[in-house]
């Protein structure tokens, strides 16, 4: 049988209202997150929590050191659970993430946090890649509008574009159907 694990890619301060970042649904999709990480720690899966620091004095947010960059309270990891700090898109680029996820025998990842368009489709196609079976809960990711070529694309569109071509590396469903179909009891 194989292990499930939960990775809660980015949900940090300033990604919330008055934050330097903030995203579209970020409220609705941290409770989501929550859920998933409530029937994760219930049901034994290990949690894996990510967290993106920009080491430069200007960076637009997450900057070292800051409220911001921290990891939003709804979503606190507990004593023990796995964490990883990136700086880059990727969570698995220069990260031990893999390793982390191998040590614990994971073999079917829910992804989940923000952004979208960003850290969330790194995550999910880079541990499709490594060989992972990727469940992604699309109510449990945000994003923001985009700008592309003078056309400003709102963020449930970037969200819906993003998610149908996930499609191709996870299955993408609602927080709903992970709890009641991926995260139940070991």
């Amino acid at each position: 049988m194989s292990k499930n694990g939960l990775l809660v890619v980015d949900v940090q301060n300033d990604y919330f209202p008055g934050g330097r970042w903030t995203l579209s649904n970020m409220d609705e999709a941290s409770d989501n997150v929550a859920r998933l990480i409530a029937a994760a720690r219930a049901a034994g899966h290990p949690v894996f929590h990510v967290q993106h620091v920009m080491e430069e004095a200007d960076s637009p947010f997450f900057t070292k050191g800051t409220a911001g960059a921290e990891i939003h309270p709804k979503v606190k990891p507990a004593a023990g659970e796995a964490q990883v700090v990136k700086s880059e898109v990727n969570a698995f680029l220069g990260t031990d993430l893999k390793a982390k996820l191998d040590a614990a025998g994971v073999k079917d990842l829910v992804v989940c946090g923000a952004m979208s368009h960003m850290c969330v489709d790194a995550a999910t196609r880079a541990a499709a890649d490594f060989g992972y079976k990727v469940t992604l809960a699309h109510d449990a990711c945000a994003t923001r509008d985009a700008e592309f070529n003078g056309v400003k694309v709102p963020a449930r569109d970037v969200h819906a574009s993003f998610m149908a071509a996930l499609g191709s590396y996870a299955k993408v469903v609602s927080t709903d159907d992970v709890i009641t179909s991926t995260l139940k009891k070991a």
